[in-house]
Parts: structure tokens; sequence; C-alpha cells
């Protein structure tokens, strides 16, 4: 070879840096799933409990984001954590707030889809309306985000991470080493499973991330304090009651098979008695006090006397309360809100028959932050009104 040869290599022995590893978000794992993803990493066994607890408040807890401020832990071991896991969250692509302090985020999560979150705030309570999924397979014509397709369920990691964006949007992570309740009322107090998509068709990530919710030594609600939101998924109602416990709203809608078929058409599926059936064992199951009914109100479709009569014949013997909500319109919908006249004596019949039934105010519809009208913008389909109204078969 002489001094001009060119100098040739194999190419499957030329050195190359390997991409880096992709790093474990401890964000969305049970406490079970961060003891095996730490061992797995190295830390040893006779530590992995205690070491468990002490990230577990610093995330949960205290919002904490990085490894490095977890001041409780060798700086070895922090830097040990930070070279495998990372504590990342969904982002918030806006924020838009209503008139009456509403807030609605678009939060964009894994392969660029986007979900919405609610923030209502009320003068004894503030409750954050999460997603379970992108878009939803149910398809009900009421229902805003029922015209948008599903795309996929939600992680674990992302459905908590919702509750801990809000959290950090309104600012209310306890200072390391305070207690969650030391820094007076909750801004915070309450979570509804009730924004985009249906929650028991994604159960195992939404029984995790509500066990995280609920973790004493963590975000700390209780189970009182959640209400999951379904349209009668009738299957996973008793494992609700057994692996989660929360509070059951069911949204019920209609006092007829006929008209449940249209507007919730997993009726067809799991009918008016066969969801009656299962909701009467679910108090005994989870030690819930009651059910709540969801009961959107549509003129002349189900707001008659004779509807109100129905309905209250329908959940005798449950223990129950019935939310009345106004319909909120949405573009293209085919719906209209029951007249308030019309609102009030249906409440008055089911009141004299012995149950609870406040008027929800709506909340939120300058902004389309009611219930009902969430739709993330990037995933919307654009349908006329006329095709709305065929699928719902009116």
């Amino acid at each position: 070879m002489t001094a001009d040869t060119p100098i040739t290599q194999d190419v499957l022995t030329i050195p190359r840096k390997l991409p880096d590893a992709k790093k474990v978000n401890i964000v969305g794992l049970t406490r079970d799933g961060l003891r095996d993803a730490l061992l797995a990493a190295g830390t040893p066994e006779k530590q992995v409990k205690m070491r468990v607890g002490q990230i577990w408040q610093w995330v949960y807890q205290w919002g904490v984001r990085d490894f490095h401020a977890m001041t409780n832990l060798s700086k070895a071991y922090r830097a040990e954590l930070d070279d495998k896991f990372e504590i990342a969250l969904p982002e918030i692509v806006s924020k838009q707030l209503s008139a009456d302090g509403t807030r609605k985020y678009l939060v964009k999560i894994a392969g660029g889809h986007e979900v919405e979150v609610v923030y209502i705030p009320e003068t004894d309570r503030g409750t954050l309306c999460i997603s379970s999924q992108v878009g939803c397979t149910l398809t009900c014509s009421f229902c805003h985000t029922g015209t948008q397709k599903l795309v996929r369920n939600l992680t674990a990691g992302e459905i908590i991470g919702q509750v801990m964006l809000a959290r950090d949007d309104l600012d209310e992570w306890p200072e390391p080493g305070t207690g969650t309740g030391e820094n007076g009322p909750r801004l915070l107090s309450n979570i509804v499973l009730m924004g985009m998509g249906e929650p028991l068709y994604n159960f195992d990530n939404v029984r995790d991330a509500m066990k995280i919710a609920m973790d004493g030594e963590g975000i700390a609600l209780s189970r009182r304090r959640i209400t999951l939101s379904t349209s009668g998924v009738v299957p996973e109602i008793a494992k609700t009651a057994e692996e989660i416990g929360c509070l059951l709203a069911v949204s019920f809608h209609a006092t007829t098979d006929e008209v449940r078929d249209k507007l919730v058409p997993i009726n067809k599926r799991f009918n008016i008695t066969t969801l009656l059936d299962a909701l009467r064992e679910y108090p005994r199951l989870s030690n819930s006090e009651r059910i709540t009914f969801e009961y959107v109100m549509l003129k002349d479709v189900n707001d008659s006397d004779a509807d109100a009569r129905r309905l209250v014949k329908l959940i005798q013997g449950i223990p129950a309360k019935i939310n009345l909500i106004p319909f909120n319109e949405w573009p293209g919908s085919p719906y209209q809100r029951s007249d308030w006249s019309r609102i009030e004596a249906f409440a008055d019949i089911i009141y004299k028959a012995g149950y609870a039934s406040p008027i929800r105010t709506p909340r939120g519809e300058d902004i389309m932050a009611a219930c009902g009208q969430l739709k993330s913008a990037t995933e919307r389909e654009r349908k006329s009104r006329a095709q709305i109204e065929a699928e719902a078969g009116l």
C-alpha cells in the first residue's frame, strides 16, 4: 500500500455513537411500577421502598420536576436518577379564561394530539374536568366531543399529568417540607372524569391515574372528591367500585330505550334495564353514598312531565341525585336547550319524589368549555348539521 492509496474501512467496524436510551417517565407509574423501575435501574432492594416514598413525595406532594432538587437523596443517587428517568408532563398549548373564571386548557400529548381540560372555580370548591381519551368512540348525538372520532386512549401519565398541570397553573403546590393541607383550602379540590372520552373504555390507565391522585402521600384527594362519569359500560361498573371506589356519575339523559338509543348509542348494547341493574349494586360495592344521574335537558326530546315521572320510577331504590344539565349548544348541534320554565317544572317533579335535583349552572360557555362542548382543535372533524342529525337518527 502506497502513501497515496486511499484507506478504506468496513462500515460495520466504524465506531458509532449509539443513541441515548429513552428515559423512563416517572409520571403515571404506580408505586409498584416505580419500585420495579428503580430496581431495574440498579437501586438496591433494601433501599427501594424508602426511595419510592421519597421520590413519590417530591413529585406528587410538592410538584418538583428536577431530581437534583430532591435534597434528601444523595447527590450521586440524584445523578443516577437524572440519567435514567424523567418527570415529564403534557404541554399546555393554550389557556382560555372565561368571564366566570372558568379556565380551559388545550393540552398536547405524545404524537402531537391534543385534549381539553377545564377548571371550574366555585365558592366552596375547585373542580377539574379531565379527559381520558383523545376523541371518543361513543358518538352521543348531543355531545360535541362525540362528533370527533376516537384517536387513542390516554396513558396514566397523561391523565394524572392534567391534574399536575392545573396545579402548576394555579400555583398551589405546597412548599417542600410542608403538608398538603397546610396552605389553606385547596383551589383544586375535586376531579371529575367528564372531559373527552369514555373513562371505562380506558379502565386500567384511569384506575392507575386515580390511585395516584388519591395517594395520601401525594396529591391526596379523597375518593369522595373524585367522580367518574360513564355512559354506561356495564361490564366495567363493578370493577370501578372494587378497584377505584370513587363516586360514580351516569350519563343517563333519557327514560325510554327508544330515545336513549339515539342520544347515547351504547344503550343499544347495554339498555336501561341492564344499566340500572348494575347501578343498584354500585353503592354497596364501593361504599359510596349515592350515584349521580346526569340528565341533559333537550327541548321537546326528553323534557316532558311524563319523562320526569318515568325517571323517578326507574331509579326507585337507588341512592341517587339527579343533575339536570341545560343543554350547551355548539356549532351544528341538532338540539336546543329546554326552556327554563320547563327545566324548573321537571326538577320540581323529581324534588317532590324525594330526590335532590340541582340544575347545573352553565359555566364557560363563552370559551366552549361547558358540559358537552369539549373538542380539541387539531382532531376536529367538520360535519354539517345535516350529517350530525343523520348520524343521530333524527
